[in-house]
């Protein structure tokens, strides 16, 4: 095997991994939730408002006065802010909502993504249309100026 090409799969590997460990941190701040997936949140006093941040990002559900459901929409960073009767806020917490990595895999073939759910047979995985404009985007290639 080209000692090259090992060493560029290494170092992407390794730059996997501080990313993966920076993600978590951040995510440790808040809310984390993955896209398409659902997060009961319980309060500890009735909530009047519910305010999300960007709603392309992850959206809420009221169950009653002290639950919400937060459902990963697309992957980023938004906010959620749950306001009392009297306007005092309950909940102003950071939402991260990630890519669903347990038992997936991801296929790169040149410009192509694929997205495989593999659980225990690998078959190819619902794709949300946020998440194949954002493969497409990165198969496009980085158009840079000298300024």
């Amino acid at each position: 095997m080209n000692r090259s090409f090992f060493n560029r799969c290494a170092a992407t590997a390794i730059s996997c991994v501080v990313l993966l460990g920076a993600l978590s941190a951040q995510a440790a701040e808040g809310i984390a939730v993955e896209t398409n997936q659902a997060r009961i949140v319980k309060l500890p006093q009735a909530a009047d408002t519910v305010i999300v941040g960007n709603p392309e990002i992850a959206d809420v559900a009221v169950q009653d006065d002290q639950t919400i459901v937060l459902t990963g929409k697309a992957f980023g960073v938004t906010n959620l802010v749950i306001l009392a009767k009297d306007g005092t806020a309950i909940v102003d917490q950071q939402v991260t909502v990630s890519r669903q990595t347990v038992s997936t895999l991801r296929v790169y073939r040149r410009a192509a993504v694929q997205t495989l759910s593999c659980t225990p047979l690998c078959e190819r995985a619902y794709t949300s249309s946020y998440e194949a404009r954002s493969d497409a985007s990165m198969a496009q290639p980085i158009i840079t100026t000298g300024q």
